[in-house]
């Protein structure tokens, strides 16, 4: 099966210049979240999700890269922050992870990828792909984390397939689904 991708202009972004664009960035995610299971779930509210992005800006090496169609569109993008030895994501699968990952852990060189999300209609075209390896080549870390909600087909089957290991689950907040917490080790 062949598919098309659409020329795309990919842009990282600092938190300042990420504030800047913060009602196209909650655009989008109203857009992605806004369909069920997600719709009504208070988890996943538009208002919930600007409460942790706000709070992302202020946290060690948040960034945002973004992917805009030739048109201008916002067509996807991933946001996320160097994940500090101190986080509670540690804590919560600290007897789950292999020694190699507690190291990096505890040296605060893995960078947590929060957010990755693409326009329902232009999925399965590589966008997500494009941003994730934009994004993670450009870090100083060697070592990215991420979390899928266990059912979230089809990203739950790409992120193994992108390199990364599943190390345990995980709950956000009491709230929250419950998540495959994963690493991808350092390439080399």
């Amino acid at each position: 099966m062949t598919k098309t991708t659409q020329a795309l202009t990919v842009t990282r972004h600092t938190p300042d210049q990420a504030r800047q664009i913060t009602d196209e960035l909650t655009a989008l995610y109203a857009e992605v979240y806004g369909v069920p299971p997600y719709a009504g779930d208070p988890f996943f509210s538009v208002a919930t999700f600007t409460d942790r992005l706000q709070a992302a800006f202020d946290m060690t090496g948040f960034e945002v890269v973004t992917a805009h169609l030739a048109d201008g569109i916002l067509a996807g993008y991933v946001h996320g922050v160097t994940l500090t030895p101190d986080r509670a994501w540690w804590v919560s699968i600290a007897d789950e992870l292999p020694a190699d990952a507690k190291e990096a852990a505890k040296a605060g060189e893995t960078f947590w990828l929060r957010e990755l999300m693409v326009l329902p209609k232009l999925t399965n075209q590589g966008i997500g792909r494009a941003l994730h390896d934009e994004m993670i080549t450009g870090r100083a870390e060697p070592w990215t984390t991420l979390t899928c909600i266990i059912d979230n087909e089809p990203a739950r089957s790409a992120y193994p397939r992108w390199g990364y290991e599943v190390v345990g689950r995980i709950k956000h907040a009491p709230e929250s689904p419950v998540y495959d917490a994963m690493v991808l080790r350092p390439q080399d």
